[in-house]
């Protein structure tokens, strides 16, 4: 064990923990609005290194490296495809939103926005949506628990088991404590420490190198096809189908509704594009340079051990603490936004108008999301303990690929298509969600992800029952322009 790392990795699980103490302090008389969705009152600053941090989980420094590192750069579709993906959605989806979102009756939950936006008094919606939710939020938050126990158990040598538990018990600890606000807040700092890392830790290695040319012959030698980005189509479409997931990811695009004005969102499009594409390349970077510095290693790969492995050879005790605590700080950062988009979308979707029939008190609503931050997370726990529950990566594209395909094609379209209606919503949701998941089990053997026929199917069964359904009343196209003009 080393002192230093294990020190640097204490301190900073307690500034953590003090983020949430300070906003639960803080906020006493918090309302559902406040603990949700921060009041609508993020800076562009913290709304877009929130949003890039809460999508980059540890995936991005151990999951996305090792798929490069072991199969080459034929995964760089991966990255293409999301910093393609992230940038539309925060150019063509989030100034829309935030509108929407506002004039559909201040909406502060996904479902709750899309039953909003018809004018809808059925819950059907909202309660296919908080199943979709807490299904998938409780495999996506088993990644990032998987992480922070393989990192514990590499860096300190504490039982992977028991390291998962004492991550849990954090991210729990000031998700429960300050709600929107601590997450978007710890998620900033946590952006910047990735930044960081992926920055630093590829460029040092290419100094201790030496002669690139010998050893970018000797990774030919060892897999021909390492540095030819075009191995197959499959590759190809899939990688860029990871893209498809931002439109409807809910614990990113939240933070587009959290923006405190329309002038904000384009500072924060700008600061979040660059951020996630830097993120991206940093990350792919890590993997072909690992490749040459480390030589391949079964280990190294099965593991996802690449960026750890570099940094524990390149720098000291107490720089490699830092370093390694940003694989800590982006399965933070994203397990913490999964667990209050689930818990908000049970307490303000299900709860408060079926179970407690519109009759809670703001407290209540507080409590029962945060009862809700906590079961998830046990759940999630148990997921991660399986040996049997696949890697990091897997986990993540599972659930990745749900969210995109149940809900992109439905937000895109309440966004830009007047005429879409609320049975087109509900189609498009079922749809994309069941052909993802039938596709997954029944035709993975494709080599196609399967959010890509999901999102078209989901996005074909949304229109189609559009047009054959009845067309929405005057009310709910006039909400529709009113949200195209609203610019506050």
């Amino acid at each position: 064990m080393n002192l230093a790392e294990t020190m640097i990795f204490i301190l900073y699980l307690l500034f953590m923990l003090g983020i949430g103490v300070f906003f639960f302090l803080k906020s006493q008389n918090a309302n559902e609005k406040t603990f949700f969705l921060g009041g609508r009152k993020m800076g562009p600053w913290v709304s877009a290194l929130s949003a890039g941090a809460s999508d980059m989980s540890a995936w991005v420094l151990m999951g996305l490296p090792a798929s490069v590192y072991a199969l080459g750069l034929g995964q760089i579709w991966i990255g293409v495809g999301l910093a393609v993906g992230y940038a539309a959605s925060w150019l063509v989806e989030a100034p829309r939103l935030r509108r929407f979102s506002i004039v559909a009756n201040d909406s502060i939950t996904i479902p709750q926005y899309l039953t909003n936006r018809f004018l809808s008094g059925s819950y059907i919606l909202q309660v296919a949506c908080a199943v979709i939710f807490l299904v998938a939020y409780t495999i996506y938050s088993a990644s990032s628990i998987k992480a922070c126990g393989t990192l514990f158990n590499t860096v300190i040598g504490m039982d992977t088991n028991q390291a998962m538990y004492l991550a849990a018990i954090i991210i729990i600890g000031y998700t429960f404590l300050g709600g929107f606000s601590a997450v978007c807040w710890t998620d900033f700092f946590q952006g910047l420490m990735m930044l960081a890392a992926l920055f630093f830790v590829p460029i040092m290695a290419v100094t201790k190198l030496g002669d690139l040319s010998a050893l970018n012959a000797q990774v030919q030698v060892e897999n021909a096809q390492f540095f030819n980005p075009f191995t197959n189509w499959q590759d190809i479409i899939s990688g860029l189908g990871w893209g498809l997931g931002y439109f409807g990811m809910p614990h990113i695009i939240i933070r587009f509704m959290s923006v405190e004005s329309q002038k904000s969102i384009r500072k924060s499009a700008g600061i979040g594009i660059t951020w996630t594409t830097l993120i991206l390349f940093f990350s792919v970077f890590v993997g072909v340079i690992g490749r040459m510095y480390l030589g391949y290693d079964a280990a190294t790969e099965s593991n996802s051990m690449v960026f750890i492995r570099m940094v524990r050879m390149l720098f000291p005790g107490i720089l490699s603490g830092l370093l390694l605590s940003a694989i800590l700080a982006a399965a933070m950062s994203t397990a913490d936004s999964q667990l209050l988009a689930a818990a908000s979308a049970f307490a303000s979707d299900v709860y408060k108008p079926i179970i407690r029939k519109n009759r809670s008190t703001d407290k209540e609503m507080l409590w029962a999301g945060r009862i809700v931050v906590v079961i998830i997370a046990l759940i999630a726990l148990v997921i991660a303990s399986d040996p049997n529950a696949g890697s990091i990566m897997s986990l993540v594209s599972n659930a990745w690929g749900v969210f995109g395909a149940a809900f992109g094609p439905a937000i895109l379209l309440s966004l830009f298509w007047k005429k879409f209606t609320y049975a087109g919503a509900v189609s498009g949701i079922v749809v994309g969600a069941l052909t993802d998941i039938l596709w997954l089990v029944f035709l993975s053997g494709t080599g196609i992800y399967e959010i890509v026929p999901g999102f078209i199917l989901g996005g074909i069964a949304a229109i189609l029952a559009s047009i054959v359904s009845k067309s929405p009343g005057k009310d709910v196209e006039a909400l529709f322009d009113k949200a195209l003009n609203y610019n506050e």
